[in-house]
């Protein structure tokens, strides 16, 4: 007998506009982080179309697309994915080492940059385990942001926090959409849901609810 096919995404068709912020929401096994690593260009869709800023994903060869997710994407995870041992300074500048060379600039004035931005210029030098779950998420958010990518892919960024600590998250977040960076974030969190402009309910691979909150950000 042969093997079920299993189609993570079914006949998904959906425009996601630059400077929007989406939640994704919907039970596991529903497709979001599917769709989440199409976006990311970690996965390539077996069939259809997938433009990220005009670039084609679903037409691109392995270089093309690393390219792309170096200077397009920035990702934030739940676990902060920080490497022990080494500084938040070293570990925001980590990216920027496989960025071109005429791109890279002053690696560590990029990393300062970065982490100013979140906040944590006086802890560039503190190691993971010097730092708070927030902090370190600040790191993790650092580092998506030090190569000042147009896109943020989020996959449950408040899960591993408490609740004061996730609003700061959440509010760090609506200052870099308001500066015109896209989020998109995976959430199993309503109220993490609520501070978006736009919510994307998944359910067995297909979208089955798209519900515009408040005003949206059109490019």
């Amino acid at each position: 007998m042969g093997s079920e096919v299993i189609h993570a995404l079914k006949n998904v068709s959906l425009k996601i506009h630059k400077g929007e912020y989406v939640a994704i929401m919907g039970p596991s096994g529903s497709g979001k982080s599917t769709l989440m690593n199409l976006v990311g260009a970690l996965d390539v869709p077996t069939s259809g179309d997938l433009l990220v800023g005009g670039l084609n994903l679903s037409k691109q060869g392995s270089d093309s697309l690393a390219n792309f997710r170096n200077r397009t994407i920035g990702f934030v995870f739940q676990q902060f994915n920080l490497l022990a041992r080494t500084s938040a300074l070293e570990n925001v500048k980590l990216p920027l080492l496989y960025a071109r060379e005429k791109e890279r600039g002053d690696l560590t004035e990029r990393a300062v940059e970065a982490l100013r931005r979140v906040g944590l210029a006086d802890r560039m030098d503190h190691e993971p385990t010097q730092l708070s779950g927030g902090q370190q998420q600040r790191v993790a958010i650092a580092r998506a942001l030090v190569n000042r990518p147009s896109v943020i892919l989020a996959d449950e960024p408040t899960g591993a926090l408490d609740t004061k600590t996730s609003i700061e998250i959440l509010d760090l977040f609506q200052e870099l959409n308001d500066a015109g960076i896209t989020l998109m974030v995976v959430t199993h969190d309503p109220e993490v849901a609520e501070v978006s402009r736009r919510n994307l309910m998944f359910r067995d691979g297909q979208v089955v609810d798209d519900l515009m909150i408040g005003s949206s950000v059109v490019a």
